[in-house]
């Protein structure tokens, strides 16, 4: 399967880069250094803001989802695409019903009495609890309220999650919502939900009770979504905002419907149903916020970096990086990843367990994060030159990628043949 899957890699490169190639000479290691743009303050991004030019999307990565420099650096980047580019929302890895209050918070629409640090304690609330709730994501959630602020409602900046792992808090919105309409129609359509009720609306008891052979709910979450599109002429005479909010919040049960019942199966499904969603909740917000609309997309490098270059194509399964270049064509979007050869990050050392902060080791010899250490510079950036890519960069190379479960000890997993300039465009290196 892996000798498949880099044959498949290098014809997906080759196709890419065919009429593009240019001549090179010297190392790799010559190459990178000449690349290479240091770090150190806002405006040493330059290179990368001055090479985004009209991209309907851009897409910032991370290697772990407990290191800070990941969360600051993406912010800083978000910040300036939203001064200077006019960018008008970001979504992230997260929860739609939490990241809504906060969207409510930065246009000034509700919770002005209270701080973003307290917001995010109050919303992120489930495990992995430091993803959202931290230092750093509040520090961006006070900024963008500040740039909001005497700005017209249409034009403020919005922060929203697009994950589908708010089952049970998503459930509750639109019953909240159908409920308040105070019609008895609207009353039974929301009843539809308690079909959830015998799992506690937990997902993974859901998924066994299905593998036991109990009947799922699929037509049930089918029959409020289709509920809400034919009555939506009626429901957004109220308010179009919270109509938006309510269907999807109810695609969401859907979507994670659909998510947790494959997940009994051992193929690819279930993974693709949880990109399928984010990527269209990015399209809905575009669509959303009217023609010309721009955003900017904060997730796991393997979400944004585009899953061709990797194994995982191969595998069955795609991401919001491929599929977002599909849909809108590759020069629409901009693919930022993120990477370090040593460090520290906040995980768990198994699913819910308790968070730790854990020593992230030195890169393996065979990885690209060891081949850029030996660039002099410590903390630097990359914009990939797609007419002028060095051989050794067209061949797959290990990418290492930490999620909210780690193992240190379990190294040599961690790591995802990648072709880089395939798989980003741009690519930001810390040392430690």
């Amino acid at each position: 399967m892996m000798l498949l899957a880099i044959a498949t890699i290098q014809m997906f490169i080759g196709f890419v880069f065919a009429s593009e190639r240019g001549g090179e000479n010297g190392s790799l290691s010559a190459y990178l250094n000449d690349l290479s743009h240091t770090l150190t303050d806002r405006s040493s991004l330059d290179p990368l803001i001055s090479a985004i030019d009209d991209q309907t999307l851009v897409l910032l990565g991370e290697s772990t989802h407990g290191t800070s420099e990941y969360y600051l650096w993406r912010g800083e980047i978000s910040k300036r695409l939203i001064e200077e580019k006019g960018f008008d929302f970001i979504v992230v890895e997260g929860d739609w019903p939490s990241f809504y209050q906060i969207n409510l918070y930065v246009k000034g629409l509700d919770h002005q009495e209270r701080t973003a640090e307290e917001l995010l304690r109050e919303h992120f609330n489930r495990w992995p609890l430091w993803m959202w709730a931290n230092e750093e994501t509040a520090g961006l959630v006070e900024w963008l309220m500040e740039y909001n602020r005497g700005r017209p409602l249409e034009s403020r900046i919005g922060f929203y999650g697009m994950d589908v792992y708010s089952k049970e808090e998503s459930i509750n919105e639109v019953r909240e919502y159908l409920r308040d309409r105070e019609e008895e129609r609207f009353t039974e359509i929301a009843g539809l939900y308690d079909c959830f009720t015998p799992y506690a609306y937990d997902g993974g008891n859901y998924a066994r009770a299905i593998y036991r052979g109990v009947a799922d709910c699929s037509e049930n979450v089918r029959e409020v979504v289709e509920f809400l599109r034919n009555n939506r002429a009626q429901l957004t005479e109220e308010s179009l905002q919270d109509f938006f909010n309510a269907k999807q919040n109810a695609l969401i049960v859907k979507n994670a419907e659909k998510h947790y019942r494959a997940a009994i199966g051992r193929g690819p499904e279930s993974w693709n149903y949880r990109v399928l969603h984010m990527e269209q909740t990015v399209y809905r917000l575009l669509e959303h916020y009217g023609t010309a609309a721009r955003g900017i997309v904060w997730a796991h490098n393997t979400h944004i970096g585009d899953a061709r270059a990797t194994p995982m194509y191969d595998q069955g399964s795609y991401n919001i990086g491929q599929l977002a270049r599909e849909q809108l064509g590759r020069d629409k979007v901009f693919s930022v990843g993120f990477g370090c050869y040593r460090g520290r990050v906040l995980a768990g050392s198994s699913w819910g367990s308790a968070m730790q902060t854990m020593n992230i080791p030195n890169a393996m010899r065979t990885s690209i994060e060891h081949t850029l250490q030996q660039v002099p510079e410590r903390d630097f950036l990359l914009v990939f030159d797609r007419e002028n890519i060095h051989q050794e960069l067209l061949q797959p190379i290990g990418h290492r990628a930490i999620g909210v479960v780690y193992n240190p000890r379990q190294e040599a997993g961690n790591y995802v043949p990648t072709i880089m300039p395939g798989r980003y465009d741009a690519f930001i290196f810390f040392e430690e």
